[in-house]
């Protein structure tokens, strides 16, 4: 005779089609539990509830962390404020805090090259997948390349949506390669779309006086620094590179050794 399924195997599959994958794992082991400490049917429903609210938590992060394709980098912890000739740390700190997301404003990180403006835009989306917003980093030349590949204007309405989706959207290394006026226009497109609805961080090496030098007219420079800093905290970081400190310093170890 076929053997009758014992009522946690039934209650367990059961819990697997309503989706509660977690509260089907632990089934068993939270019911010896039960048993051993004589919980209540309330306090065994309280377990059930809060592993399958804790691996739902665990779960959305991960997912928010692979849609950030934020890749490898170094934690605030070990960013050496003492090493740039100028940076405003108070507001580093504030901004890491994430009260702008609540308010939709921006961040904008002015500086040469190799002086932290990634890094601190980095820790910033991680701060904000950790407390439950969803965010993407991406450079400028990888964004404008997937726009500018889309062949069709509904693939291209579907890539800005997908830019102007998320809370939190990263545009690092603005300035590093001029534009020209089609994706001028695109880059316009997707901060106009954010503009006073959710938040941008951007990087950028030159300062705004100089963003007419990769853009192809003086007026759209403007109406994209107007967008970006009419809310926005701006962080200019002054001095030299760390990269080049450090290259400097692994040439003159090879030297000596």
């Amino acid at each position: 005779m076929p053997s009758v399924p014992t009522p946690s195997a039934t209650l367990s599959s059961d819990l697997r089609r309503l989706g509660l994958t977690r509260s089907a794992d632990d089934l068993n082991d939270l019911l010896a539990r039960a048993a051993k400490l004589r919980w209540t049917s309330v306090a065994l429903l309280e377990a059930l509830a809060t592993a399958e609210l804790e691996d739902r938590a665990h779960r959305s992060l991960e997912r928010r962390f692979k849609r950030a394709r934020l890749g490898r980098f170094k934690p605030m912890a070990d960013f050496e404020w003492t090493w740039p000739k100028t940076i405003d740390r108070p507001l580093v700190d504030g901004v890491l805090g994430l009260d702008f997301l609540s308010r939709a404003e921006n961040l904008v990180l002015v500086g040469a090259q190799g002086l932290g403006k990634t890094m601190i835009a980095k820790n910033t989306v991680h701060q904000a997948i950790l407390h439950g917003h969803s965010a993407l980093f991406i450079t400028a030349a990888d964004l404008l390349l997937d726009l500018n590949g889309q062949e069709t204007a509904r693939g291209l309405d579907r890539r800005l949506r997908h830019y102007t989706r998320p809370q939190l959207l990263c545009i690092d290394e603005i300035g590093y390669l001029a534009y020209d006026a089609h994706a001028a226009d695109l880059l316009f497109q997707i901060v106009t779309r954010r503009y006073e609805h959710k938040s941008i961080v951007l990087t950028t090496n030159l300062a705004f006086r100089d963003w007419h030098t990769i853009f192809p007219n003086a007026s759209c420079a403007v109406g994209l620094i107007d967008r970006l800093t009419h809310h926005a905290a701006i962080v200019k970081i002054a001095g030299d590179s760390y990269r080049l400190r450090e290259a400097e310093r692994d040439q003159k170890a090879r030297r000596a050794s």
